[in-house]
């Protein structure tokens, strides 16, 4: 069972539905949990409220939408289970979609989503994350060196160039809806890392890949862990997340035989 963890909302849509797509359509099974077991919903200015003369470019594309809209309609996405519920032994894969809107706090800053990250991360299972999504791996801990479970590991989350970009376009009407914490999300990653040179920002012009040109996204795959910038990536992700729960899987079979 792949592990969705979404916060209560505000996520970005894209960064959720494309891998799931990705995996079901390959035929894993994909559930879900968010901080109470409710139902939770995409962050409504993606969706539907839009950004005025800006929506073109920063609201969620027609095919993710539509792949959102599947998503909604999945019965196991009606049907969450609350972090705390979760049964870390059916666990065989993790992801973590990310968002920048005030609901995504309710994932990035629960104890019990740390920590199931972390148990998951270190025992070598598949796990993804992009966006700030990448901010809970930061913040999840390995018990026996107190340190984040990616000190070691080389990354990428959304840049700090995307981030202020978003904020500086919107910030006259919007306020602070780009800037979820005060420090940038690749500021705090950078700072869990065993070194500044293990985070990879990518292309600085990025270019948003497609179903049909995936190659434009970016990822970084470092080991069982592969992550990503902002929605752009998002195709790329989901495939490179999918051959990684599907080199698992095969071994898990080979394993038992």
């Amino acid at each position: 069972m792949i592990l969705f963890l979404l916060p209560a909302g505000d996520y970005d849509p894209t960064e959720a539905a494309v891998p799931w797509a990705a995996l079901r359509d390959a035929g894993f099974e994909v559930r879900f949990a968010t901080p109470g077991g409710k139902v939770a919903f995409a962050d409504p200015r993606l969706t539907d409220l839009g950004f005025s003369w800006l929506s073109p470019w920063l609201m969620t594309r027609r095919a993710e939408l539509a792949a959102y809209r599947r998503l909604t309609d999945d019965r196991w996405f009606l049907a969450p289970s609350s972090y705390a519920d979760v049964d870390p032994a059916e666990i065989t894969g993790l992801f973590v979609p990310g968002g920048h809107a005030e609901g995504m706090r309710t994932l990035l800053e629960d104890a019990t989503a740390q920590q199931l990250f972390a148990r998951v991360f270190i025992q070598g299972l598949p796990v993804g994350a992009v966006c700030h999504g990448v901010l809970l791996a930061a913040r999840a801990k390995d018990p026996a060196t107190g340190r984040s479970v990616l000190h070691g590991r080389r990354t990428t989350a959304l840049t700090s160039l995307l981030e202020l970009t978003g904020w500086n376009l919107t910030r006259l009407w919007l306020g602070r809806y780009y800037r979820t914490y005060r420090t940038t999300v690749q500021q705090e990653v950078t700072a869990a890392l065993a070194d500044p040179s293990h985070f990879l920002a990518g292309p600085p012009l990025p270019v948003r890949d497609t179903a049909a040109r995936p190659g434009r996204g970016f990822t970084v795959r470092d080991g069982n862990y592969v992550s990503a910038r902002w929605p752009g990536d998002c195709h790329r992700l989901a495939a490179e997340y999918l051959a990684l729960v599907r080199t698992h899987a095969a071994g898990a079979v080979h394993r038992s035989g």
